[in-house]
């Protein structure tokens, strides 16, 4: 199968990856049908073996100097290494073996060299970052002064684009160790052990020898995978791999031309799940030349709040609509109670491993036990819990951008916030909010349509009027202008401007008009492939500035101030219809009342029927009065100066109108 996309143009290679699970397989040795726990054993076995062969790579290369000739790119004669991490740990003379009496080919010692390049490779990163906060340690690890932040960032490759978070984690780490030895780490080879490997399978390192899989002719949404397992734990000869068939049902995410790569085996329970990677065109998308943007702002219950903007010919920028919001206050609450439930699981079994001591005889043990099973269904809830968070606020705002028409989603870059100064519970949320898995998820989805995601400065952003860039006054709500608060904001500037809203409103049309002004100052980074603007330029912020529109008619205050004013004229309007009834019928139908009633029903029910009052009607007394309604005192008719009907639960009254009485 042919692994080149023919692409048109404006289009360019997308990889993606979806999840598929391993129901059954069939041995083609012997022609068993395989169910899902015997096929995990299997691939357990064989995980297994990776895994131990990685990890003594891992343990023998964890070191400065491996690690920084692998990052060099190029062995001891110069030569440049290949880009895949097994054939440059091959160059380089990094071998592995199985242990004694196991035979294995040379496709499964590729996948543990595979897997230990690719940690080592990403060990760089994490290397380079220690030795620059190292080299340029604070007086106070707790706080830095502006000079210490500037030294830091100068001494970490890339740190002027780094998150402040992610310095303070790594300073933390090495607070702790400096405690606990009372000297300094010399690298993060001394501050970290070598990493565990994962029990896992990954296929995308070997050739036909040992797996494959092909897409069914006639049915795309079915494949074949084969690969080669083994018959028992620790196989003695090549006997003991044979060949397993697995048929594969592929999810509607890919598409019926994507081109399908080796996946990535993982157990999880009784079942094997398949990280399946695969490949198709999609539109491309563009850094700059936008008109129309999607500004997307975060929050805490309103989780996002997203609206769009337009830049029109002449550098106006206009807002398109009102916004809207992803509220997820149910949600974040679960989740809260969810966090202090496994804090509350997790302290306890701290305390149980002390009192046990490690003693698997100790009466406590079993609970012990069920205290560690029952924290981590905990943290797997509150993970499923973030991944349906993260995927349903992703799929929202690009859906507000398809419906927009937005080829730009600007999103507030607030990777390094850190939640104080709002209380316990509001800090915790607002730090356990998940805002990377969500932008994560939102580049995902963006880039199937062909809209970038590029992430802007966060600086003033709820600070700033949109329309004027006055600094706003924030007040508790619209009906309280004089209650300082965070939720509703005002310019100060009432003859000028004038603009009020919700916070979160005028935070998107900020975003969104300031990644219009600076599309031309958007970088991609060349690992990740995420858009960002990286800083603000003070002569293009000053045109981002959002053109307020014509305000909409609204009428006149009718609020009522005091008693309505009699307004006489020359023809006064009547107050009922001026035709006379007609001649009343013979029988019981009775006679049409005066008013706006129907005259289509032959009979019209009796006010007693109605729940109606004896005297719901009240009887003129004075002779001048020109109308006079019949059976007044009976209840029957409808008028204006009529009083309240009694409730509906109230006893009505008896029917005891006669007959005379009626004529």
């Amino acid at each position: 199968m042919s692994r080149k996309i023919p692409l048109a143009e404006g289009q360019t290679c997308r990889t993606a990856c979806a999840p598929v699970v391993l129901r059954a397989g069939v041995d083609e040795a012997t022609g068993e049908l395989l169910s899902a726990p015997v096929l995990a054993e299997r691939v357990g076995w064989a995980a297994e073996m990776v895994a131990q062969m990685a990890s003594a790579l891992l343990v023998a290369h964890w070191n400065t100097a491996d690690v920084h000739t692998l990052a060099a790119g190029a062995d001891a004669g110069g030569r440049k290494l290949p880009s895949n991490a097994w054939m440059a740990l091959r160059r380089l003379g990094w071998a592995t073996a199985p242990p004694q009496g196991v035979r294995v080919n040379d496709r499964i010692v590729r996948m543990a060299q595979e897997q230990a390049g690719r940690v080592l490779r990403s060990a760089v990163w994490r290397a380079e970052l220690t030795a620059g906060v190292l080299a340029t340690w604070p007086a106070d690890p707790t706080k830095r002064t502006r000079a210490e932040w500037d030294a830091v960032r100068d001494a970490v490759p890339g740190g002027t684009a780094l998150p402040s978070g992610v310095i303070k984690s790594r300073t933390r780490q090495i607070a702790s160790y400096l405690r606990k030895h009372d000297r300094l780490p010399a690298d993060v080879f001394e501050l970290e052990p070598s990493p565990r490997v994962a029990r896992m399978v990954g296929l995308a390192a070997c050739d036909a020898q040992q797996a494959t899989i092909e897409r069914h002719e006639s049915d795309s949404t079915r494949a074949l995978l084969r690969l080669q397992l083994p018959t028992r734990p620790a196989p003695e000869s090549y006997r003991d791999w044979t060949w397993v068939a697995c048929p594969l049902r592929l999810p509607p995410t890919i598409p019926a031309d994507a081109v399908l790569h080796l996946p990535t085996l993982r157990i999880v329970g009784t079942q094997v799940r398949a990280d399946l990677a695969y490949t198709h065109p999609v539109p491309k998308a563009s850094r700059a030349g936008h008109t129309v943007a999607l500004g997307v702002d975060w929050g805490l219950n309103t989780l996002l709040s997203a609206g769009a903007v337009r830049l029109d010919e002449d550098g106006r920028i206009t807002v398109l609509g009102s916004g809207g919001m992803f509220r997820a206050g149910g949600v974040l609450a679960k989740q809260h109670r969810l966090r202090r439930q496994g804090e509350f699981l997790h302290a306890k079994a701290a305390c149980y491993e002390r009192l046990t001591a490690g003693d698997d005889q100790h009466p406590l043990a079993d609970k012990h036990q069920v205290l560690r099973e029952e924290f981590g269904q905990v943290a797997q809830r509150r993970s499923n819990l973030n991944d349906a968070l993260a995927w349903a606020a992703a799929r929202w705002t690009v859906d507000q951008a398809i419906t927009a028409g937005a080829r730009v989603i600007y999103l507030e870059d607030l990777r390094s916030m850190e939640a104080g100064g709002m209380g316990r519970t509001h800090n915790t949320r607002l730090s356990q909010t998940v805002r990377g898995r969500i932008a994560e998820r939102m580049r995902h989805l963006a880039a199937e349509v062909g809209i970038a995601v590029v992430t802007v400065p966060a600086k003033n952003t709820s600070k700033h009027c949109p329309n004027c860039l006055t600094p706003l006054r924030h007040r508790k709500a619209p009906d309280r202008p004089t209650t300082p608060g965070w939720k509703w904001a005002l310019c100060p500037d009432r003859a000028g401007c004038g603009w009020q809203g919700d916070r979160d409103h005028g935070a998107w049309q900020r975003i969104a008009a300031r990644g219009l002004t600076h599309q031309t100052k958007t970088v991609t980074d060349r690992t990740t492939g995420a858009m960002a603007i990286r800083s603000v330029v003070d002569k293009l912020e000053a045109k981002a500035v959002v053109t307020a529109t014509a305000p909409k008619t609204r009428r006149a205050d009718r609020s009522k101030t005091g008693p309505t004013r009699h307004r006489r004229t020359q023809r006064p309007a009547p107050r009922r219809r001026r035709a006379p009834s007609p001649a009343r019928p013979q029988g019981w139908a009775g006679q049409r009342p005066e008013g706006h009633a129907p005259t289509d029903r032959p009979g019209l029910p009796r006010a007693a029927h109605r729940h109606q009052g004896v005297k719901t009607i009240s009887t003129p007394t004075t002779r001048r009065t020109r109308h006079r309604p019949a059976g007044a005192v009976l209840g029957a008719g409808f008028h204006l100066h009529a009083h309240a009907t009694p409730p509906r639960w109230a006893d009505p009254p008896s029917d005891t109108i006669s007959l005379a009485e009626d004529h």
